[in-house]
């Protein structure tokens, strides 16, 4: 992991301003373990930080989210990079494996978790098997670049709450604060304001292993990462083993029936800077 002696964090609360406008380049988070079905906090790095140390980033797995500059073809995405990496743009490359689908209209920002690596074409292609066309990244030859082992839309919370339909059955990121918790398995995040009763059901991985034992849960401040669906009882009984009882089976569907609900496949605290 990255050396300890980098700015301090605070786990915190934060705002709803914060919920309508995430600071997408305030951050950059170094990370491990995400696809765990219960994880740790990420260590979290300034910008400046990694500005001195972009060389010991090499290797390691981060997390940004930032708008999309420019697209190349299928697997490439040229980020805003504002400090990151010296104030350069960020090469991004999707080794998901399943291209990101994302019309021109679409201007929604990103969060993508992967390895830094030195780019260079052929050891890229040949490491992750994808053909990549020379004339579309040569100038990115040698510089550092993202390798994608995950890629989800970033909507701003409000723009999803207006219209969640739109991202049904897509990859998304929700930046929010856990207002309450039915088990480890389901809980919502939200504020007032956001969606028709302020909260958006989670189903499946739980923040941390210590969400059910401490004293306010519904302090954290999460990124979570999944599938927007609406629900319905009896596919999310086919799809998913949820393990409720009778009486949180029938809470749940009273509450949230045909509501978008966010099936997770990751979750780590999120972080704010100390000033």
């Amino acid at each position: 992991m990255f050396k300890q002696n980098y700015h301090s964090f605070q786990w915190t609360r934060k705002t709803a301003a914060c919920l309508g406008a995430i600071a997408l380049s305030s951050s950059i988070m170094v990370v491990s373990g995400c696809t765990q079905p219960e994880t740790t906090a990420p260590n979290n790095v300034t910008s400046e930080a990694v500005v001195e140390e972009t060389e010991q980033l090499i290797g390691q797995t981060v997390t940004i989210r930032s708008e999309i500059e420019e697209k190349l073809g299928n697997e490439g995405y040229v980020v805003e990079s504002n400090e990151f990496f010296g104030g350069e743009e960020i090469l991004i490359i999707d080794a998901t494996g399943t291209p990101m689908s994302l019309s021109e209209a679409e201007d929604v920002p990103i969060q993508v978790t992967g390895e830094v690596a030195q780019f260079v074409i052929a050891d890229i292609e040949r490491e992750y098997g994808i053909g990549l066309d020379p004339n579309l990244y040569a100038e990115y030859e040698q510089q550092p670049a993202i390798i994608a082992q995950s890629i989800a839309l970033a909507p701003d919370p409000e723009e999803l709450a207006e219209n969640p339909e739109a991202y049904y059955n897509r990859v998304v990121a929700v930046e929010a604060e856990v207002a309450e918790v039915y088990s480890p398995s389901a809980y919502t995040v939200g504020e007032e304001g956001w969606f028709s009763d302020g909260e958006l059901l989670v189903v499946g991985v739980t923040p941390n292993s210590e969400l059910m034992t401490e004293n306010e849960p519904e302090d954290r401040y999460v990124t979570v990462t999944g599938v927007l669906r609406p629900y319905i009882t009896s596919e999310f009984e086919r799809d998913y083993d949820l393990t409720w009882d009778l009486d949180l089976q029938q809470e749940i569907e009273a509450e949230f029936q045909e509501k978008p609900v966010l099936v997770a496949s990751d979750v780590y605290p999120s972080a704010k800077e100390e000033y």
